[in-house]
Order: C-alpha cells, then structure tokens, then sequence
C-alpha cells in the first residue's frame, strides 16, 4: 500500500491542492514522489516512457529491481539540479513477480537506493509518517488496516506540517492511496478513504 497527500506548496503559499503524488509506473508498480514538483512528475513519466519501451522492446517486464536500478540512474542525473535546490527524493515499490511478494526502496539525492523491509516514508512529513507507522505497523496486516494506518500516517503528519495537506472534505479531495498485489495495480477508491478519515476525525473529536 502507497500513500500520499495532495498538497503543492511554493513557500508559505498552497500553490496546488490536488496534485497527485503517488503515480502508476507500470501494471506492478508505482512511484511516490516528494521534492520539486516539475522535475519529480517530469522524471515519473520518463520512467514510465522506459518501462513501457522495455516491455515493447524485450516482451516482458523488466524486474521490480531492475525498475529501482534505473530510477536510481534518473535520479543520480538530477544531482547537478538538485545541488540548486530543485531536489526529487522518490519512493519505489510494487509486487515482486518473481519472488511473489511485495517490495519497497527509499532513495537519497544521489540515487543511492536502500530496500526496506516494512515501511518508509519521504518528504517533509516524513517524520511523523514514519512514527505513526512504526506504532501501528505489524506483520500480517489485512489490506484493509494498511490503508487505514497509511491514512492514519498523512492526517498526522497533516496535523503538524504545514507541506502536508490533509483530507480536504469541503472540496472532496482525499490523499491518493495505492494497493499493488499480485492482481496488479489498484486506486483505493475516495468512498474507502472518505469512511476511513471520518473514523479518524470521529476518534480525534472524542479525544
């Protein structure tokens, strides 16, 4: 499962309120950006471009890690740019179909990528993501409790982090959540998120 918010922001200004930052790479796999908006959604669609040539090309997928060596090569060729400031820290992650099992990488500025074996998270929320997660994470979780602690996770780190946009209910705009499986790729659906952050927002009132 792959999370993300939905808030672009240029300084103290919202510049955008629904931009998508978890991105379909393949039928396996997906990309979850933070950083520089321009060149992070230019590097996503020039890695989808190779992947979907790759398959043409050779007539299979190429596999899950071969897709993180090259996002790795995409994102050690922004160093140059990222040294401006214009930095892409992506997260990448999908269904392993030759090992039958999920996978996920994290990368720093200079495309040095580290798998993970539970969660991670990236950007400027990334702190309190990652707290949420570390508390509520266990083996075994049912699909259904991953995108529940996944939302649990933004509307946290929404709580404290003025980049992070929460679930945005006037305007019915909801993070974009992800599940990837053995059936491939697959949008958790806003009724689902809609459910899940009231749950949320009906505990917090409580409390």
């Amino acid at each position: 499962v792959m999370g993300g918010d939905r808030r672009a922001t240029a300084g103290n200004l919202i510049s955008h309120r629904s931009m998508e930052k978890v991105v379909q790479a393949d039928q396996f796999s997906a990309v979850a950006i933070a950083g520089a908006a321009g060149p992070a959604m230019e590097m996503v669609k020039v890695f989808q471009l190779s992947l979907e040539h790759y398959e043409k090309v050779e007539g299979k997928l190429l596999s899950l890690e071969g897709k993180a060596n090259l996002l790795s090569t995409m994102i050690r060729q922004n160093l140059s740019a990222a040294m401006q400031g214009l930095v892409v820290v992506p997260i990448f992650g999908g269904y392993d179909t030759r090992r039958s099992e999920g996978r996920i990488w994290n990368f720093d500025v200079t495309g040095g990528r580290y798998e993970e074996t539970e969660y991670v998270a990236t950007g400027s929320g990334s702190v309190h993501c990652s707290t949420v997660l570390k508390m509520g994470w266990k083996e075994n979780l049912s699909n259904d409790e991953a995108v529940k602690l996944v939302c649990r996770s933004l509307w946290e780190a929404a709580d404290v982090d003025s980049a992070t946009g929460g679930p945005d209910i006037r305007r019915g705009i909801y993070p974009v959540v992800a599940e990837i499986s053995a059936q491939g790729w697959s949008r958790v659906s806003d009724d689902r998120l809609r459910a899940a952050f009231d749950a949320i927002n009906a505990e917090v009132g409580a409390r």
